[in-house]
């Protein structure tokens, strides 16, 4: 799946103030319900702490994926995030997180999830996208970076 049909400006946010996991799953899930009448903020939290619950979705080098499913979702979601300072995350690193690419996929879709996983991770994998997002000072640069 190409990231431009996941990703929007509208569920973008560039150096958000934040200080816990909680609170940026939190942002997170905010941030998805209010693109997307048909999902509650809570059930988008839930979901998202449950994953966590089963080990980090912190994959190294500064980057999280969170993701979870949900039951009323009709496509995948993704919500990007930085934040500024980096917060622990429980990274298979041990360092601290401020990039955060979370996705939501529809509850029944289970290999288009890993796919739609396996992608972006690829796509991070590359430094060059990652600095770009690092420097993005705005939500148009972080979705440049990640389109490029």
């Amino acid at each position: 799946m190409e990231l431009e049909a996941i990703v929007s400006l509208n569920r973008t946010e560039c150096a958000v103030q934040c200080n816990s996991k909680k609170k940026i799953l939190e942002i997170i899930s905010h941030i998805a319900a209010s693109n997307n009448d048909s999902i509650d903020e809570s059930a988008v939290l839930t979901s998202l702490l449950n994953r966590e619950r089963m080990g980090s979705t912190g994959i190294g080098n500064g980057i999280a994926l969170p993701h979870g499913r949900l039951p009323n979702l009709e496509k995948v979601m993704a919500i990007v995030v930085t934040c500024t300072p980096a917060i622990n995350f429980d990274a298979l690193d041990n360092q601290p997180v401020d990039i955060f690419f979370a996705l939501l996929v529809p509850e029944e879709q289970t290999e288009g999830h890993l796919q739609t996983l396996a992608s972006v991770a690829g796509k991070l994998s590359n430094k060059d996208t990652v600095k770009a997002i690092r420097r993005a000072t705005t939500s148009d640069d972080i979705i440049a970076a990640l389109c490029e």
